[in-house]
């Protein structure tokens, strides 16, 4: 509001015949305003020095309208309970918002520590005499040494004619947990097929991904988390798995 919008309802201002939003705004003006303010303090003191009848004047309806005509409309201003309802509301939103992004920082971090140990476990296999623990082609000799060994029934099956070898199979541990490894060669390239205990049962499609330089693809199906590592191209992978569940799913049910 400017000095000459006040000056105009000074007067209005002192019989009380401003609403409460104008004479909101004049108040507001006048306390910061040193030509304004002196000019109220003196039309409060000739109010006071005369008599209430002298003082009173109705101003015309058309002057009435000219004056509201020349000032800015009153800003909506939000009571207490709405600006507290709309902040515990932000802040509920913010605090699920954080929640949400640190549990999907902490599922990431622990996926990437699980292919951490899952290539570093493909790594130590390929050491001298630790690719094995069982070493045959027969999947009928391989399956059943897991025996009580690990909690779970591994899958085992012949890929052979598929143009994936079956070496064999060997314990190993991930995550501090005892896992079946069944191996696999494609050409001079190893595969191994880590099997552990999974979540749901349905099947869930994975997604290729790579660490330290090895392919790896992970899935899960009937209640099993499977881990394909190797170094052989990602198409390749992609292959084995498409031709291992091939074969799992007929002997699934057996």
């Amino acid at each position: 509001m400017t000095c000459n919008e006040a000056e105009i309802l000074l007067h209005a201002l002192l019989d009380g015949e401003l609403d409460a939003g104008h004479a909101h705004q004049v108040e507001a003006h006048v306390e910061n305003c040193p030509r304004c303010a002196p000019q109220l303090r003196a039309y409060r003191e000739l109010q006071q020095a005369m008599p209430v009848a002298q003082l009173h004047f109705t101003a015309p309806a058309s002057l009435r309208q000219r004056i509201e005509k020349t000032l800015p409309a009153p800003r909506h201003v939000s009571n207490r309970r709405s600006v507290l309802k709309g902040f515990v509301m932000g802040t509920a939103l913010s605090t699920a918002m954080a929640a949400s992004l640190v549990i999907a920082v902490f599922r990431t971090d622990q996926d990437q520590r699980l292919l951490g140990e899952v290539t570093s476990a493909h790594v130590r296999s390929l050491q001298a005499n630790h690719l094995t623990d069982v070493q045959t082609s027969d999947q009928h000799t391989v399956k059943p040494w897991f025996n009580g060994k690990v909690d779970i029934a591994p899958p085992v099956v012949d890929l052979t004619a598929k143009g994936f070898t079956l070496l064999g199979g060997r314990l190993d541990y991930i995550d501090g947990q005892a896992v079946a490894s069944i191996v696999y060669r494609r050409r001079t390239h190893v595969i191994n097929l880590f099997v552990t205990q999974g979540g749901p049962s349905e099947s869930h499609e994975g997604r290729l991904q790579t660490m330290r330089g090895y392919n790896i693809r992970r899935w899960t199906a009937q209640g099993l988390q499977f881990f394909a590592v190797s170094d052989i191209n990602g198409e390749e992978l992609q292959e084995f798995v498409d031709k291992f569940e091939a074969a799992f799913q007929p002997a699934s049910g057996t």
